[in-house]
C-alpha cells in the first residue's frame, strides 16, 4: 500500500511515517509551503528519515482561504482549522493523482487545545472531502477506525493511542527509531505572530491584490503606512536591509537610500505620490546616523529614473503613528 503524509517536518510527522514504514506501508511526504510558512523543516525531515518529499507551493489557494475561513482565525491571524483542511484536500488531490491509497499525519488528539480536538479533527476530516481515508499513527487507538484500517490495509494494533501534550511517549518511539535530530514542537507560522498578522491585515485592508514578494516583504523591516495608498518598509539593519532589497521591484517600487552617510533602506510598494516621497525620505534620514536637523541628499530611484532631493530627517519618536 502507498501512503501520502503531511509533513510539517517535526518529530509526530517523522513517528508517524515511521510506524507505516515499519508495517511495510510504501510512505511518501508532501509539505506546502507560502510566505507564512516554510518548506525548511521538512526537508531536513525527509533527509533524517530517508522518506521521499514534494513541496508544492499553495500560496494562491491558500490567500483565497485566508481572507475568509469558515471557522474564523486564532489569536492573530492563524486559521488553523481551515488551514489543515485545505492542506488535506489538497493532499488528497495529489494522492488520488498519483495513486496513493490514503493519507496520514503526525497529529496527536488533545495536543493543541484548538485544532486537535475531536472536533477539530473530524472538521478537518469532512472539509477535506476524504473522509475516512485521513489516518493519525500516533492517536488512531483514540479515534475512529479509518477506512485503511477497516480493509486491513495497516493493522490498528500496531498503531498508537497517545494523547495530549506531554511528549514523553514521543522521545521514547524516538530513540527506539534512532531519530536524534528534530525541531523543537513550537510552530514555524508567521500567522501567529502579533507583528506579523497586524501588517497582514493592514495589507487586506488597503489591497485587492496581493504579489507574493509583497506578502514575503512583510517578513522585514519596519512597516510604516503613511496613507491609504501609501506604506513604506524600512530596513533595521544591514542584512534587512539585503533581504529588502531582493524583493524590490524595478518596474513598480520606489526606492530610497541616504547618501554619503550610513541610513536604511527605504521600499515603496508600487511608487507613491511626490508629497509621501518626501515625508518617506525624511523618515529615512531620521532614521539614520545623520545629524539632527541637518539637511541631507537622499537617493530616491523610481522605474522613471534616479533623483536625489534633500530633506531634514524626522526623528523616529515622530513617526510612530504611522508604525503598523
Amino acid at each position: 500500500m502507498k501512503a501520502l503524509g503531511l509533513c510539517s517536518g517535526g518529530l509526530d510527522s517523522m513517528l508517524s511515517a515511521l510506524l507505516l514504514r515499519k508495517q511495510g506501508v510504501d510512505v511518501q511526504w508532501v509539505t506546502f509551503e507560502t510566505p507564512f510558512f516554510s518548506s525548511a523543516k521538512a526537508k531536513e525531515a525527509s533527509k533524517t528519515t530517508r522518506i521521499p518529499l514534494m513541496v508544492e507551493n499553495i500560496t494562491t489557494a491558500y490567500i483565497e482561504m485566508l481572507k475568509n475561513p469558515n471557522c474564523g482565525y486564532g489569536k492573530n491571524m492563524n486559521p488553523c482549522l481551515d488551514c489543515h483542511a485545505l492542506m488535506f484536500k489538497l493532499a488528497g488531490g495529489i494522492m488520488k493523482e498519483k495513486g496513493f491509497d490514503f493519507l496520514f499525519s503526525g497529529e496527536v488528539l488533545g495536543q493543541r487545545p484548538m485544532s486537535q480536538t475531536m472536533n477539530s479533527l473530524r472538521y478537518v476530516e469532512k472539509q477535506s472531502g476524504f473522509d475516512g481515508y485521513i489516518l493519525r499513527p500516533l492517536s488512531a487507538k483514540r479515534l475512529p477506525e479509518t477506512i485503511p484500517e477497516q480493509e486491513g490495509w495497516v493493522k490498528r494494533e500496531l498503531l498508537l493511542d497517545i494523547t495530549g501534550r506531554s511528549r514523553k511517549p514521543q522521545l521514547k518511539l524516538a530513540q527506539e527509531f534512532g531519530i536524534s535530530k528534530f525541531p523543537a514542537p513550537a510552530g514555524g507560522c508567521l500567522l501567529t505572530d502579533k507583528g506579523f498578522a497586524s501588517r497582514l491585515k493592514d495589507l487586506f485592508d488597503h489591497q485587492d491584490t496581493y504579489p507574493e514578494r509583497e506578502l514575503y516583504l512583510l517578513r522585514h523591516g519596519r512597516h510604516l503606512r503613511l496613507n491609504p495608498a501609501t506604506k513604506i518598509v524600512v530596513g533595521r539593519t544591514q542584512k534587512d536591509n539585503e533581504n529588502i532589497k531582493t524583493l524590490y521591484d524595478p518596474d513598480l517600487d520606489m526606492l530610497i537610500k541616504t547618501k554619503n552617510i550610513p541610513g536604511p533602506l527605504v521600499l515603496i510598494p508600487n511608487g507613491c505620490s511626490n508629497e509621501s516621497k518626501m515625508l518617506a525620505a525624511s523618515i529615512c534620514v531620521g532614521y539614520s546616523k545623520a545629524p539632527e536637523l541637518t539637511p541631507i541628499d537622499v537617493s530616491v530611484t523610481t522605474p522613471k529614473g534616479h533623483e536625489t532631493v534633500r530633506v531634514i530627517g524626522i526623528p523616529p519618536g515622530e513617526v510612530k503613528h504611522f508604525l503598523l
